[in-house]
């Protein structure tokens, strides 16, 4: 059954809404997964802040079209059964949570993905930022090299104190003897 013309501009709308808040909107190929298999792909993409949607290529063409950032972008790789990946919080997320999917499930397939500045990134590009660890990994990272030079100054000032310590113990046992 064919949808409405009100149905229609209510889900550009909300691909317009979408395309536009998302720092990172990565595309890709779903062609042989199961209803199952969407679905999951769905609830393991909530997880990280990420909405999954299959949305007609020409609904994305023109929501992209009437977002001023993304209107010159080459669309052209958009082809077929393509599901897209929505995140307004992080850049990486939508790649990461589809890349997860996709080990387990190979019919998914990196199409590419539309920064918020307007750039088509290829397939390659999608599965390299898929590899980037996490924000939270890298916030991890951060904190442990900023502690190892604290970490490595308590080590040194401690030393002294033990030294001196270990000259006063043995000065100590000399006297009492």
């Amino acid at each position: 059954m064919a949808k409405s013309r009100e149905a229609k501009n209510k889900e550009l709308t909300e691909l317009v809404d979408l395309l536009g808040e998302s720092k990172l909107t990565v595309v890709a190929g779903y062609t042989g997964l199961s209803v199952l298999q969407m679905q999951e792909l769905k609830r393991s993409s909530k997880e990280s802040g990420t909405q999954v949607l299959v949305a007609k290529n020409r609904l994305v063409r023109l929501a992209a079209a009437k977002i001023d950032e993304l209107k010159n972008t080459d669309l052209s790789e958009m082809k077929g059964q393509l599901l897209y990946a929505f995140n307004s919080e992080d850049e990486v997320a939508p790649a990461q949570a589809l890349n997860a999917f996709a080990k387990s499930n190979p019919a998914l397939q990196f199409v590419g993905a539309i920064s918020e500045t307007g750039e088509f990134l290829s397939s390659e590009q999608v599965k390299a930022l898929a590899d980037l660890p996490s924000k939270d990994q890298l916030r991890g990272q951060l904190v442990g090299v900023l502690a190892a030079p604290l970490s490595g100054l308590v080590g040194v000032l401690s030393g002294n104190m033990r030294g001196l310590l270990t000259v006063l113990n043995g000065r100590k046992e000399t006297l009492e003897a």
